[in-house]
């Protein structure tokens, strides 16, 4: 049985006045509930076993609920939403009456990174056992629809040949690292961030003593000046900063968070110097481990942690329980230098070219896949990466090759010079396929996007500052719903008597970019919420009135939030 043992020895912290919270520091490891007592009965890489030997082999029926709903999640394996539940029947339906007989599988890819056999291996994967499924999702990974379970021991011995894999791809663990996609690569980068990133998914992805944390765990390292990696919104983000004495490391970011309960990450004031990246990523990932809220889902990600210790006391307790010794003050990251998607063609520090595509929305196929693996064979590259932002990044392409490369992207729906539109919109799965979700996403948020491209063609040129969409089906925000320009919250509206399809809308929201001071979270206009029907109209009204409004160098979420209500809706 793998479990997860008792925190080591340490001082521990006195209990709150009241009801356990269930940490382990402090109020020992007995389950406070079902979710806990299922970890501690069996652990999720346990499971794997079972899969190859048992449930690959007799079919879906033979796999039990607690496997099923909960473990198979630490080999980045859920359940997909079966096919014809409309979204005004999500909170009221059970797992199983939710639950389809096929999966949704996630590769995770540490850093976004990928080498020509290993697109070519998803690219298989996708057209052989996915239905030619494959999206690129906001964490860097690929994720498939329509797995069957007698095909994923398979799955994995191709992926494992090549040296990806699923495990800790979802489940209470330390999810996928995000990276910078320019890694090792770009002339103005502080540091390469490729380091950090495989001590930490070496020593650190499989460790059983990381299985059990009260939810998700998610990191993000980059070392470039574009601040790539959305770290205001990880539990743990390392950050690219020089000291002044020092040099080179990386400035630490603690506790952010969206979902229901947005929080953005706060600095600790710490320099990491490169050596101890990896250590004190471990250190605070063993803090959540250890301390966090385990009574309460809702209340078990790391930010909720740091929002009653402070980052005072957090970094304290770092530094003298968990890594024995103090850490330097340091610098904070300096504005971003540019847009972190990284699209268009851009020179490496070699002389070679990196060149950032947009699909729409992170919606690409098996199909895409394989032409795009024989593009990079073609423009003579053998890595690709992707991004945090639902794009993907070419790189080492020869000067000589990139008017080919970017042709053939181009033909493939993967837009190097992409519309403002096209470039800064966002869309989680959806009801398509997830079993929390109330709306469409995917088809929406692309229909979205070529009618505002159409529609808005004649004010393109004056839209001289980004306008991000995010789109999302539930209220859990995998698409950054709170950080966007404008971001909408899947939900059933109600017009006219007749329930349809649509969002709560969120403007002005933003992270750290070279035209915005510090991120923030949106604000919710009172009332306004929009139909999927009326989403391009909403928007395009939106976006016409700001151009028409604002004063020089207005950026959009500086406007909305300083204009009134009524001129929003």
């Amino acid at each position: 049985m793998t479990t997860t043992t008792n925190p080591p020895d340490r001082t521990v912290r006195p209990p709150r006045p009241g009801r356990s919270n269930g940490q382990w520091a402090v109020d020992g490891t007995a389950p406070l509930n079902a979710n806990e007592e299922a970890k501690q009965a069996g652990g999720g890489l346990e499971v794997r076993e079972r899969i190859e030997q048992v449930y690959a082999r007799e079919g879906f029926a033979s796999i039990p609920a607690d496997d099923l709903n909960g473990r198979m999640r630490w080999w980045g394996l859920y359940t997909q939403r079966r096919p014809g539940i409309d979204g005004g029947r999500t909170a009221t339906l059970e797992p199983h009456e939710l639950s389809d007989e096929y999966f949704m599988l996630r590769v995770r890819l540490d850093g976004g990174a990928l080498t020509l056999e290993q697109l070519r291996v998803l690219a298989g994967i996708s057209t052989d056992f996915a239905r030619g499924t494959a999206d690129i999702s906001d964490r860097q990974n690929i994720q498939y629809h329509w797995i069957a379970i007698e095909d994923v021991p398979e799955i994995w011995r191709r992926l494992e040949a090549v040296g990806l894999q699923t495990t800790d791809a979802c489940g209470d663990t330390p999810r996928v690292v995000l990276g910078s996609p320019l890694a090792g690569i770009a002339a103005d980068e502080i540091l390469d961030p490729t380091p950090v990133i495989d001590e930490i998914t070496r020593r650190f992805v499989g460790d059983p003593e990381l299985q059990n944390l009260p939810r998700k765990f998610k990191s993000a390292v980059t070392g470039h000046p574009s601040l790539d990696v959305v770290h205001e919104i990880n539990d743990i983000s390392l950050v690219g900063v020089v000291h002044p004495d020092l040099g080179p490391g990386y400035d630490l970011w603690v506790g952010g968070g969206l979902s229901t309960a947005p929080r953005l990450a706060e600095r600790l004031g710490a320099f990491v110097p490169e050596d101890r990246a990896a250590e004190v990523w471990h250190g605070v990932v063993r803090i959540f481990r250890d301390y966090g809220y385990r009574r309460l889902r809702t209340k078990a990600r790391l930010k909720f942690l740091l929002a009653e210790w402070g980052p005072a006391e957090f970094r304290r307790v770092l530094e003298e329980d968990y890594l024995g010794s103090a850490l330097p003050d340091g610098p904070a990251p300096a504005r971003p230098s540019g847009p972190g998607d990284h699209v268009g063609v851009h020179a490496q520090k070699d002389g070679r070219r990196y060149v950032g595509a947009a699909p729409t929305v992170g919606r690409i196929s098996g199909e895409v896949l394989h032409g795009l693996a024989d593009l990079l064979a073609a423009a003579g590259s053998d890595r690709l990466r992707l991004t945090p932002h639902q794009k993907l990044v070419v790189l080492d392409v020869p000067e000589d090759r990139v008017e080919d490369l970017v042709t053939g992207l181009e033909g493939l729906g993967l837009s190097v010079s992409p519309s403002p539109f096209r470039r800064n919109t966002m869309a989680c799965t959806g009801i398509e396929f997830c079993k929390l979700a109330i709306v469409d996403t995917k088809a929406t948020a692309a229909a979205a996007v070529t009618e505002l491209e159409r529609r808005l063609a004649d004010v393109t040129d004056r839209l001289d500052t980004p306008i991000t969409l995010h789109v999302n089906g539930c209220p859990n925000s995998c698409a950054r719903i709170q950080v966007a320009d404008i971001g909408l919250k899947g939900q059933i509206v109600t017009v006219d008597g007749e329930q349809q399809p649509g969002f709560q809308v969120h403007l002005g929201g933003g992270l750290a970019s070279a035209d915005r001071d510090e991120a923030g979270l949106g604000r919710t206009v009172r009332g306004l919420k929009v139909t999927a029907a009326e989403l391009p109209d909403f928007v395009e009204r939106l976006v016409r009135r700001f151009i028409d409004d604002r004063t020089s160098g207005d950026t959009f979420s500086g406007w909305v939030h300083t204009v009134n209500e009524e001129e929003l809706r």
